[in-house]
């Protein structure tokens, strides 16, 4: 059963995001685009005041797959290219830090794409 704790704890803070982003779409007159750029946003702020590593460590994927951990994912990348190359570091290092993610989004987005029959919107 321990083995099994660290996927449950990932599965309950993922799912809270994912609970607190549909409250939101459904209670307020935000737009999904909105409240996707709210989650990055938090993210980059939840990791500038050091709180988003310790939920990192405690809910691994359930904290590092939503938005949030995109937003926290590029603004580490920002500050670990800023202290290493300087003022440049600002404009690369964001896109070092996601290149794997999103290189791997976009392959698999294709491959879905060659398997799939997909039908034009009307």
């Amino acid at each position: 059963m321990e083995f099994l704790l660290p996927y449950l704890w990932a599965f309950l803070i993922g799912g809270s995001f994912c609970v607190v982003a549909q409250i939101l779409i459904d209670r307020t007159k935000l737009t999904p685009a909105r409240i996707l750029v709210i989650y990055v946003v938090m993210g980059v702020l939840l990791g500038a005041v050091g709180l988003y590593e310790p939920l990192v460590s405690f809910a691994g994927a359930g904290a590092t797959t939503p938005l949030t951990g995109f937003g926290n994912l590029i603004a580490k990348g920002v500050r670990e290219a800023v202290d290493e190359t300087g003022l440049l570091g600002a404009l690369t290092g964001g896109f070092k830090a996601a290149a794997g993610g999103i290189t791997a989004a976009l392959v698999f987005g294709y491959l879905a794409c060659l398997f799939s029959k997909g039908k034009p919107k009307i």
